[in-house]
């Protein structure tokens, strides 16, 4: 009940007009979108802990997952009813921002069904697909392409559903471990944040702190260091997350003079996801695990950087905290990019080439590692 009590004084408490004034007026709208979210998410997530429990929404452990008790699921829950409650009661909803909500929303539903149901992964990527479309038709298009020619349409549009797609799995499939999906949620928004207020683009800025203040809220329940979450995400979170942010990348004005920073600024705050992607796309080509679409879409292993990192490390703990450094370093380098002449550019974008380097090494050999313990393991069964 206090969970309730609490939840409800938070909600009417930023609706009283003597806090919109002060907030608006004298602290900046993005304060009172962060706080307010953040807040609100904090207060929720109990209460769909309790929801979860209740209705056996739990997600069991099984061999390619690496939590060992049944765990609530719906975490996603409070991080999508706070995001949307505090951009709301920030009263400016602009047309690009207006559709990114809606379709978000859709596509949260979707996932709400699957975490509950389940829901075969070819009929969510459908969603994602149509989700996508839907951005485009109004105009949400990438342009890396000339868009004075029909080739270069077509390649944005054909790009602009590769990115929104893709970062929105790539955001699920590091929802793997404890708090990682999350805190790279709040590591994404907090730098496009950033972007978005340097270059005068608030309606950006403001959902990416929305995003930022509800996954805050969230973490302490999803991210408990030596003790296991207290909650997961679920697909319902890490794609919601994944999806928004990488729509709002797209609204995203990152440079109109220099194409270097406008192209490798991007990339560089979404670079582990991006990484993840296509480092296990390729292996998992190479080694036979995939051979068609279909294989990839259902395909789920333990073979993702968090699972490569935490044999390497030993402690779960740190491997997330390190995939944490990497994403902090990387969105440094491209917030310095920004402001950076051309030549400078190019060397901050050789420094980010060289930290991905490191990781890959790293990766490797954590792979290598956990091939060994299996070879170890089968050998001690024999």
């Amino acid at each position: 009940m206090i969970y309730w009590i609490g939840a409800a004084l938070v909600f009417f408490l930023f609706q009283l007009p003597p806090v919109r004034y002060f907030f608006f007026n004298q602290v900046g709208r993005w304060a009172y979108i962060l706080l307010y979210a953040s807040c609100l998410s904090f207060v929720l997530t109990p209460l769909i802990i309790n929801v979860a429990k209740r209705f056996k929404i739990v997600d069991h452990p099984a061999a390619r997952k690496v939590h060992e008790k049944a765990t609530p699921l719906l975490g996603g829950l409070s991080v999508i009813i706070a995001f949307y409650a505090a951009l709301i009661s920030n009263m400016i909803l602009d047309r690009e921002m207006t559709i990114v909500l809606i379709t978000g929303f859709i596509l949260a539903i979707v996932c709400l069904i699957d975490d509950i149901k389940g829901i075969a992964a070819r009929v969510k990527l459908t969603v994602q697909v149509l989700m996508a479309v839907i951005l485009m038709v109004n105009g949400i298009v990438l342009e890396i392409f000339p868009i004075a020619t029909w080739w270069g349409q077509v390649l944005n549009h054909i790009t602009t559903a590769i990115w929104v797609i893709g970062i929105a799995n790539a955001m699920n499939f590091m929802d793997g471990m404890d708090g990682l999906a999350t805190g790279l949620g709040i590591i994404i928004s907090f730098y496009l944040g950033i972007v978005a207020f340097q270059t005068n683009q608030p309606d950006f800025g403001w959902i990416a702190v929305a995003m930022l203040g509800s996954c805050l809220g969230f973490l302490p329940f999803n991210f408990r260091g030596r003790k296991p979450a207290l909650i997961f995400l679920g697909d319902l979170g890490s794609i919601f997350i994944g999806y928004i942010l990488g729509a709002i990348a797209i609204m995203g004005n990152w440079s109109e003079k220099d194409p270097i920073v406008s192209f490798a600024t991007p990339l560089l705050i979404f670079w582990v996801l991006i990484y993840d992607m296509i480092y296990i796309t390729i292996e998992r080509i190479l080694t036979g695990k995939v051979k068609t679409i279909k294989d990839w879409i259902d395909y789920v292993g333990k073979d993702h950087l968090h699972h490569r990192m935490y044999t390497l490390l030993g402690i779960k703990y740190w491997a997330v905290l390190f995939i944490f450094l990497i994403s902090l370093t990387l969105g440094v380098t491209a917030i310095t990019l920004r402001n950076a002449r051309s030549i400078d550019g190019i060397l901050l974008v050789i420094q980010a080439a060289l930290i991905t380097i490191i990781l890959s090494i790293l990766d490797y050999f954590g792979r290598r590692r956990a091939n060994q313990m299996i070879f170890d393991k089968k050998g001690v069964d024999d």
